[in-house]
Parts: C-alpha cells; sequence; structure tokens
C-alpha cells in the first residue's frame, strides 16, 4: 500500500502496510471519514511521523487518541493548533515545565517545535470521531502504533520515553530499561495530576540531562 508517510518510518513499518489488517484498519478510516467529521485532518494523520523522521528520534511521548473537539488535533499527542485554547493536560504540562526549567509559559499550545527536535509525539490512536473521545480505539490503529514503538525499541538505544498514565505505561513492557531512560508518571490530566505524582518529578530537566550524557542536543521545552 501507498502509505504517505515520512522515508525512513515507511522503511521500518512497510512490513505493517502490507498486512491485512492495516488494510482493513484503511477502509475502516476512510468509511469514517466519509460518514462524518473526524479528527485530525486527513493528510495529518501521519504528522507525528513526518516531522520527527525514525533516525531523529531523542524522546518518545505517548497519548491514548487525538482530541476531539474542533480545530485542536494535528496529528501530534498532547498538541493543539495554533490559537486553541490549552487544554487541561498541556496546561499542566507546560507548568510543570515552567516549575522544572523555569521557562517562560509558551504563548501557544502547538508542539511541532518539539517533533522537529525529536519528539515523537505518538497517540496510540491516530484518528476519532468528532466529540467522540476513543471512538476509533478498536479500528486497529494500536497494531500499528505497538509496531512503530517496538521499530524504535529493537533499532535505536539511548531514547528517553515518557510514559504518563496508565495507557501510556502498559506500552513499558516493549522498551529495554537498560538501554533507554523510561520516565513514568501518571497522567497530565487535572483528575490525576492533582492527586500527585505529576508535579515536581522534573522528567522535563532529568530527559536533557540524559540526552547530553548520551552526547544529544537537549530539548528546548
Amino acid at each position: 500500500m501507498n502509505v504517505q508517510i515520512e522515508e525512513s518510518w515507511k522503511q521500518y513499518l512497510q512490513e505493517e502496510f502490507d498486512k491485512p489488517y492495516f488494510q482493513q484498519l484503511t477502509e475502516s478510516v476512510r468509511r469514517e471519514y466519509m460518514a462524518g467529521v473526524c479528527y485530525p485532518p486527513g493528510k495529518l494523520i501521519f504528522n507525528a511521523f513526518n516531522l520527527c523522521p525514525f533516525n531523529e528520534v531523542k524522546v518518545v511521548i505517548i497519548g491514548q487518541d487525538p482530541y476531539h473537539e474542533p480545530g485542536q488535533a494535528h496529528g501530534l499527542s498532547f498538541s493543539v493548533q495554533q490559537g486553541v485554547m490549552f487544554p487541561p493536560s498541556l496546561q499542566n504540562i507546560f507548568k510543570e515545565i515552567h516549575d522544572d526549567l523555569g521557562t517562560p509559559m509558551p504563548t501557544d499550545g502547538d508542539l511541532s517545535r518539539w517533533a522537529r527536535q525529536g519528539v515523537l509525539l505518538l497517540n496510540a490512536t491516530l484518528t476519532v470521531r468528532a466529540h467522540q473521545a476513543n471512538s476509533h480505539s478498536t479500528l486497529g490503529w494500536q497494531q500499528f502504533t505497538d509496531a512503530a514503538i517496538r521499530a524504535l525499541a529493537t533499532n535505536r538505544q539511548g531514547i528517553v520515553y515518557m510514559l504518563w498514565g496508565g495507557y501510556a505505561r502498559s506500552k513499558a513492557y516493549m522498551i529495554d530499561k537498560q538501554a533507554n531512560l523510561v520516565l513514568e508518571s501518571v497522567h497530565p490530566s487535572p483528575l490525576s495530576a492533582n492527586r500527585g505524582g505529576w508535579f515536581g518529578l522534573h522528567q522535563f530537566s532529568r530527559a536533557n540531562s540524559y540526552l547530553a550524557q548520551q552526547g544529544k542536543e537537549p530539548i528546548v521545552w
């Protein structure tokens, strides 16, 4: 199948594109987009991969599925398009970065700037029906995104994996903790973060310290 995705990722994921489940997934997604409003826009479904080539990945942040309200989702986990109000989880992410690194609060929630520095902002499910969270979670996306995580885990080392919340943490079994840095915490949503276990963990400075030890350029969060 001719999937429009960045070439280095295509090299590692081509096997997935040729499997029956992915062909069924493609048909299901096409039907969903024809039947009603879905997010992100079709051309941005693989945005996380396209902005962050395979060999440039330094950090992986795993989300569950895209935001499902108008103007928000653009193919990057936790990120919203420029000019859109910060969702609560993203507010808490920015607050922790501010407290951890002393950097000013950003003026927009578009995390493309992270992706271009090597942060793979990967949702486990890459599409969603408008106003219906997790509505595409049974279409087969997770088999594909798990394959992407496995490809990194098998072929790359020295990556920071930031696993926030039970869902993301369930992916930890695929990652060699001796060869990478795995940072686990509760989800940054207010429901979880306000109970403790999100603020004050210094995940962003720890990630940068690890990258520096690996001889890699730290992320400008």
